[in-house]
């Protein structure tokens, strides 16, 4: 046998050698095969075999009041007629609102409170006020701080459009009475006291004044 023979039939042999080694590593296309990976944009948006969920409770509201309440059904009325009412934001005023009222009323300086408290309640606080100064009687009394605050109730009336809103307060202060002479009859300046307070506040949602005024007071 010639030398090109033989070379030919040496190379033919690498040939099969390396195609038959080539198929018992990468398989054929033929019979069961593990299916292709899916492109990248197949598994997109559903990593880990969790499904994505659009939507859900608007925690702004349901993290105040149970979700499906009258009250949460109530605050939905509210933001679908003013988008940018936000119940914490809300709340976050209420809370500085109560600190600026009480001791607006206890230091007897009602008159700048009109803007914030409905007629009745003015009157109230005003005819308060007045009793004590007849009595000679003065009230020193420094604000602690809020110490819990709720969200208790919410209504709103499609009709007219009023919300109202009410938060449940527990406070500590300390207060002093004294009178006309100076002399201390009731109340401590170091005893902490704890007061609790149930207000309601209300607004005409959609209306250009953002003020909430105080409608209602209550322990």
């Amino acid at each position: 046998m010639n030398s090109p023979i033989l070379q030919l039939l040496v190379l033919a042999g690498i040939a099969i050698f390396l195609v038959l080694r080539l198929r018992s590593v990468l398989g054929t296309r033929e019979g069961f095969e593990k299916p292709p990976a899916p492109a990248p944009s197949e598994t997109r948006g559903n990593r880990a075999g969790f499904e994505v969920i659009e939507g859900g409770p608007d925690r702004d509201i349901v993290d105040h009041v149970p979700e499906g309440s009258d009250a949460a059904d109530a605050l939905a009325a509210m933001k679908k007629v003013e988008p940018s009412f936000s119940v914490s934001e809300f709340l976050s005023g209420a809370r500085g609102a109560y600190e600026m009222i009480l001791m607006g009323f206890e230091n007897g300086k009602v008159e700048d409170l009109k803007p914030f408290l409905a007629e009745d309640v003015y009157e109230t606080f005003a005819e308060v006020v007045a009793q004590r100064e007849e009595q000679g009687l003065t009230i020193e009394a420094t604000f602690i701080g809020v110490r819990e605050l709720t969200l208790s109730d919410a209504s709103y009336d499609e009709t007219s459009g009023l919300a109202e809103i009410t938060v449940r307060y527990v406070a500590e202060l300390t207060s002093v009475v004294k009178n006309a002479e100076g002399e201390v009859v009731e109340g401590s300046a170091t005893a902490v006291k704890r007061q609790k307070d149930v207000w309601t506040y209300a607004r005409t949602m959609g209306a250009s004044d953002p003020n909430w005024q105080l409608v209602a007071t209550d322990e």
